[in-house]
Parts: C-alpha cells; sequence; structure tokens
C-alpha cells in the first residue's frame, strides 16, 4: 500500500515508538520513503507528547 501526504492513519505498531500504538496521526512524506527513512513512513500529529514517528507499512492502517 502507498500513502499520500495529509493521509489520515491509525498506527497498528510502531518499533520506533511503542507509545504511539492505537494513536491516529497524518503521513508527512509527499513521495515514497528511501534508504534514509528505512522505508518507513514519517507519521505526525499523534499527541502533544509523542513527536513525528517512522512506521513502515504494515504498521499503519488507513482511516476513511
Amino acid at each position: 500500500m502507498s500513502f499520500k501526504a495529509g493521509d489520515k492513519v491509525r498506527i497498528l505498531s510502531c518499533e520506533d515508538d511503542p507509545r504511539a500504538k492505537g494513536r491516529t496521526g497524518r503521513i508527512v512524506d509527499e513521495v515514497q520513503p528511501g534508504p534514509l527513512t528505512g522505508g518507513r513512513w514519517t507519521v505526525n500529529g499523534i499527541s502533544l507528547f509523542i513527536g513525528p514517528v517512522l512506521c513502515h507499512t504494515s504498521e499503519l492502517e488507513v482511516i476513511r
């Protein structure tokens, strides 16, 4: 699955920060993630106390 910037997603799990699990946020990336992020998507807007996190595609679910 591919995401686009602004997509609202539910975080099913997050290796980068386990506190993000079960929360929602928005995709930041304008293009497919590359080697710099290890192929992970940047998700922001999760919580006041949780900064942007990097998540694999399998860790995310689009909210329609």
